[in-house]
């Protein structure tokens, strides 16, 4: 990095402060001050909407992570990506509609709604301990590790640098300020990202010959390519083959697309349906490019070095071929990718333990809640900073790291949730049970089959939280639900033509990968 890579980076730092403060001036007249702090005054349009769910989900984690996963397994990998690309549009068609029409702020309230408030409260006190034990550490210790390798500033200075900055702009404006600025990140990062990929595939294939480098990738490393491992692969347990299209991703992408607060929020402070759904299709677009910034790095960085220390070096290495000024730029958009996802993160948590934590356990009427959620923001950031290093140090690959640890307990949350939509037989203890059991199962798994793969045993512990929570509200007196849940006339799941025609071509382009690089 030269004083004019810095420069540009400061640059970029300075402008967002301002647009941030900007932004954060500006308010919803029609909505109460804390719809405008957690919810944009439920007014995103379908732009905003998109560009924020894509700069929320890639950050450190997908960026590093998936570069360093792209470095050690390759292409496969990407199904993440991918697959979550077709989720989002069950997400758009199937969820939306019953969310918006519940009119809620948080999914924890949507879950009190359905049962009572003692799910409400085990799921809110669940979510918030990921956010700030797995989510919120990956990034600022992936952020650090990647600041450390490009600029040589210690860990401890880059995760503090990271947290303060993202709590600057995004503590005072709340969730208008992180949408809208999500939608600079975003064209920042898709361009920093080609930027890499251009600069290395020049370094592999010479000036001028970028395209046909390119073209050459899957001749050059064919192992890479490969998107269902077999058996006998070395890293078939983070992909298990064709258990990747069929059994616990599916699983893991609903939890973290459909009933993540984290990710659904931007969802829920949509103009109304039709814009929300126009945001999905929109995301779900930027989800099929996202392989290329993400994961071809490190691909690419392993044809030109293959004995790196760690994979999740991949990416910072990828960084030192590019040029003066260019490295600043590209620099510039892995912090913001960065920022943008601790900026969402922080503004979740704020927005749970407010609203669905508070009212349990005092009395929030007298408090201002506003200033609550920014306190326990900056408290939340602060644990992930002190927590980070012990945490993920030991890790080679930390986007496994996030997927392993995340996968004890999404089970539950898409077994509560989806039985909560479909039965109304389905009753409260059922559903502690199954998010209870979704912990003990998985740790049971671990420890009795340690060589099933974890993508597997999400599947197995799915059905197990299913027939659990289903078996204890047979046992279990009958309670009332809510008759509006199952009212399908309130719930209309029929979308336009521009939704389903985007929808078949999102459907086919992903189809083509696998069908390709079978």
């Amino acid at each position: 990095m030269t004083n004019l890579d810095y420069s540009i980076v400061i640059f970029y730092a300075i402008a967002l402060l301002l647009i941030a403060y900007k932004l954060s001036n500006k308010e919803n007249a029609s909505s109460s001050a804390e719809n405008n702090y957690f919810l944009a005054g439920s007014s995103l349009p379908w732009w905003a909407i998109g560009a924020s769910l894509i700069a929320a989900n890639i950050s450190a984690e997908q960026i590093i992570g998936m570069s360093g996963s792209g470095y050690a397994i390759g292409m496969a990998i990407a199904s993440y990506e991918w697959m979550a690309a077709v989720t989002l549009l069950l997400v758009g068609k199937y969820l939306l509609p019953i969310f918006l029409e519940r009119k809620i702020y948080t999914m924890p309230q949507f879950l009190d709604q359905r049962y009572d408030h003692r799910v409400r409260l085990t799921m809110s006190i669940f979510w918030i301990g990921v956010y700030v034990f797995v989510n919120l550490t990956s990034i600022l210790w992936l952020g650090a590790l990647a600041i450390e390798t490009i600029t040589g500033i210690n860990l401890v200075a880059g995760m503090f640098a990271l947290g303060s900055f993202s709590l600057i702009y995004s503590v005072y404006g709340g969730l208008r300020v992180v949408a809208f600025t999500d939608i600079i990140q975003v064209v920042l990062l898709v361009f920093g990202g080609l930027l890499v990929v251009y600069v290395l595939l020049q370094e592999i294939g010479g000036d001028g010959q970028e395209m046909a480098a390119f073209l050459s990738l899957a001749s050059e490393v064919p192992s890479k390519f490969d998107m269902i491992l077999s058996k006998g692969d070395s890293n078939y347990a983070s992909l298990p083959g064709i258990s990747v299209l069929l059994g616990g991703m599916w699983v893991m992408n609903l939890s973290y697309w459909g009933f993540n607060q984290y990710i659904i929020q931007r969802a829920l402070a949509a103009k109304n349906l039709a814009e929300a759904q126009k945001g999905i299709i929109f995301a779900a677009f930027l989800k099929i490019l996202m392989p290329l910034i993400v994961v071809l790095p490190g691909i690419l960085v392993f044809i030109v070095n293959s004995n790196l220390e760690s994979p999740d070096q991949a990416y910072p290495t990828a960084m030192s071929f590019l040029p003066v000024g260019i490295k600043g730029l590209v620099f510039a958009a892995l912090m913001a990718a960065i920022v943008s996802s601790l900026s969402s993160m922080s503004n979740s948590i704020a927005t749970i333990f407010t609203v669905d934590v508070l009212p349990r356990i005092g009395k929030l009427e007298a408090s201002d809640p506003i200033l609550i959620g920014r306190i326990s923001a900056v408290i939340a950031m602060v644990v992930a900073m002190s927590v980070a290093k012990p945490l993920l140090g030991n890790f080679d690959q930390a986007f496994q790291y996030i997927q392993e640890f995340t996968g004890f307990f999404t089970p539950g949350i898409v077994a509560i949730f989806l039985l909560g939509i479909m039965s109304p037989r389905v009753t409260a203890n059922g559903a502690l049970t199954a998010a209870i059991g979704s912990a003990i199962f998985s740790l049971l798994g671990r420890w009795l089959f340690p060589d099933i793969p974890f993508m597997d045993r999400v599947a197995i512990v799915f059905l197990l939280c299913v027939g659990s929570a289903l078996l204890v509200s047979r046992g279990s007196s009958s309670e009332r639900v809510d008759s509006r849940f199952y009212d399908r006339s309130l719930f209309n799941s029929e979308t336009n033509a521009s939704f389903n025609l985007s929808s078949c071509l999102v459907v086919l382009i992903v189809g083509s990968f696998y069908v390709i690089w079978w």
